[in-house]
């Protein structure tokens, strides 16, 4: 789950399920015919209004991704991976939501796309200079 989705939206729970003390399902669609939040339901595969749960607490505004950027060179880096050290991995991409937010993803070493809100930081590209004596210029 993340703070944007395909519809903008998001359903909070205050009950325990499954060892959960709180939950949140992306908000999936809405009933045509009632305007009610649709989220899926894990046990039985289909879509449910968020009012056929008695925990319901309520729905939050999240974005919607609306772009995506390439990674450009960016690394995430992960400090506290065991007696291995630090882990670092490519940005694939920075998916970008309608109101501006952008978090970026990477592949895993299993080969699963991940977001990194977990990173310890964001490594930027390394630049190159730009050689002036190209131009003509001196």
């Amino acid at each position: 789950m993340r703070y944007f989705n395909k519809t903008g939206w998001t359903a909070y729970f205050t009950g325990v399920e499954g060892g959960e003390m709180a939950r949140m399902r992306d908000v999936e669609s809405w009933d045509p015919m009632t305007g009610v939040a649709l989220v899926v339901d894990p046990k039985e595969g289909i879509l449910k209004p968020v009012t056929s749960y008695v925990d319901f607490a309520r729905l939050e505004k999240a974005g919607r991704v609306v772009g995506l950027l390439p990674g450009g060179g960016w690394r995430a880096v992960w400090d506290d991976d065991g007696d291995e050290g630090p882990v670092s991995q490519d940005v694939l991409g920075w998916p970008v939501t309608d109101i501006g937010g952008a978090m970026p993803v990477v592949v895993s070493d299993e080969g699963m796309v991940e977001f990194t809100e977990s990173a310890d930081r964001l490594i930027p590209p390394k630049r190159v200079p730009i050689d002036d004596t190209s131009s003509g210029s001196k």
